[in-house]
């Protein structure tokens, strides 16, 4: 496991956007696994620079998003369908047909949840896999507790992750419980695994998935286990360390 810790979000960013960029320049055709919410959307801001800027070309990349909360149709303002678009994807030149994010508005979440492992198998493995942690140590949907031997599924959403996120719901009440998400099997079958983390919110989780005992209490932990990790952190989420 490689840590690179940078002075500040922006420094964070730009490190991960290069190493996303440099994914893509070596294999034009590459999986990525595409993270969402707060700390990935500057790394998203550098890549559309520099599509912009002619420097990268999304035409033949293959994305698959890590979750999507169950119960929301893509138009949702809390989707991440939404985000993706908002983000990433409405700015630059990927195609339709290669972008690849759970169906959060099926009646039939077991259909959803295979027909979303039976596309990422027809790819192989993804080649570069981008996450978040979670205050809780969880990374995509995973939260503590979830099988670790899930490849894409159903998962229940704790307290702690509900509320987090509340005051964009505009309250608890309005915040999904389930969620569908990539499972920690298949996270852990990608070729390299890039982890975003920046703020004080994050110091305590990222020194327990980087140093910590490698546990389901802290599901980050089992990156440990991961042959190619690159840790991007900024200042405050390294000040644990």
């Amino acid at each position: 496991m490689r840590v690179i810790i940078k002075n500040d979000y922006r420094g964070m960013s730009r490190e991960a956007a290069r190493i996303v960029a440099h994914q893509v320049l070596a294999k034009p055709e590459s999986v990525l696994g595409l993270p969402t919410g707060d700390t990935p959307t500057m790394m998203y801001e550098e890549l559309v620079n520099m599509y912009k800027l002619g420097l990268l070309d999304f035409s033949r990349v293959v994305t698959f998003n890590l979750d999507e909360y169950y119960g929301l149709s893509p138009d949702h303002p809390q989707s991440y369908h939404r985000y993706m678009r908002e983000n990433l994807f409405d700015h630059v030149n990927a195609t339709n047909e290669n972008i690849h994010i759970p169906d959060g508005r099926t009646k039939d979440a077991k259909s959803a949840c295979k027909s979303y492992q039976e596309d990422l198998s027809r790819y192989g493995k993804i080649d570069l896999q981008v996450l978040g942690i979670g205050p809780n140590g969880h990374i995509g949907f995973n939260e503590p507790g979830t099988d670790w031997g899930m490849t894409v599924g159903l998962v229940r959403l704790s307290d702690t992750t509900r509320n987090r996120v509340a005051p964009r719901f505009g309250g608890i009440k309005n915040v999904p419980v389930h969620a569908i998400t990539m499972g920690i099997k298949t996270i852990m079958r990608s070729k390299k695994i890039l982890l975003l983390a920046s703020g004080k919110a994050k110091a305590i989780p990222t020194k327990r998935a980087i140093e910590g005992p490698i546990t389901e209490a802290v599901p980050a932990s089992v990156l440990q286990l991961h042959p190619d990790v690159t840790v991007i952190l900024d200042q405050e989420a390294a000040s644990q360390l």
